[in-house]
């Protein structure tokens, strides 16, 4: 049975975490906040019980996973022990390297270390550590425990011994996983951070409402959910983050719809603030 810390208990690293621990591995999850572990147990805790309830586990399932979880705010305490180690903090780059600085001196030498990146790069984030070949991006999507894919992103330096352990791990998850040379925005990110983009632009232009834009592209195009109400489900603040990130990298098409950067000025993130493109109680 593998060790993993999840380091990060936002919206991605608590995903992850009850992802892992209904796959009976053993988990630890850190974060440098206790009212972010505080909240990450409770809403873990809320998933469990409600898939038990809905029989999408067992009772020896449900059990497991319970023993399996574990939450720690000493970073040195909670990889000390892991067989991996997946990083979920915010997407900047400067906030990653210190993470992974930090874990290269505290983890088992032979422990691989991955990122849960959207956009960044692997190799910028394997060069913070001494085993570069030991570092991958593992890309999960929210929420982690409906969505089927991982996208497994190599560096320069990245094995090939440290991808087939992403993916098998990956199989032990149960998901689907492809394999991508890196390059910014990956493939889903490019894809995903343009076509929310250019909704929001055009929500911005009055060419259709919120709700409209939406219900084309799940009707027109058979996306299961449309790209504003994605946008607020992910973070407007997030996909503020990974479109800077973008445009700096990869250009013009790529810069920032002005009502994005607007809506994250006002507080408006979507879903965890209460307001984005849509009101929620």
């Amino acid at each position: 049975m593998e060790r993993v810390t999840v380091v990060g208990a936002g919206v991605m690293g608590k995903g992850i975490a009850y992802a892992f621990a209904i796959s009976n591995f053993q988990v630890v999850l850190n974060d440098i906040r206790l009212e972010a572990l505080q909240k990450a147990e409770a809403d873990i805790n809320q998933l469990l019980n409600d898939s038990f309830q809905k029989g999408f586990l067992s009772e020896v399932q449900y059990a497991r996973a319970k023993e399996n979880l574990q939450y720690d705010m000493e970073l040195a305490s909670a990889v000390k022990d892991a067989d991996l180690v997946v990083e979920a903090v915010i997407e900047r780059m400067d906030i990653k390297a210190d993470v992974f600085q930090k874990l290269d001196k505290l983890c088992k030498s032979d422990a691989v270390l991955a990122t849960n990146t959207s956009t960044m790069s692997p190799t910028e984030i394997g060069a913070q550590t001494s085993r570069p070949d030991k570092v991958v991006a593992m890309h999960f999507f929210n929420p982690v425990h409906k969505m089927k894919l991982i996208e497994i992103v190599r560096g320069l330096e990245t094995s090939d011994e440290t991808v087939q352990f992403a993916k098998e791990v990956a199989t032990k998850l149960k998901k689907e996983y492809v394999e991508v040379n890196e390059f910014p925005g990956f493939v889903t990110s490019r894809m995903n951070c343009l076509v929310g983009n250019e909704a929001m632009n055009m929500l911005m232009e009055g060419v259709a409402s919120a709700k409209d834009i939406d219900k084309a592209i799940k009707l027109g195009l058979n996306h299961p959910m449309g790209p504003l109400e994605l946008a607020d489900l992910v973070g407007l603040d997030t996909r503020l983050r990974n479109m800077e990130y973008l445009y700096q990298t990869l250009g013009e098409k790529y810069r920032p719809s002005p009502i994005l950067v607007k809506y994250v000025k006002a507080g408006r993130l979507g879903r965890k603030s209460g307001r984005g493109f849509y009101e929620y109680n």
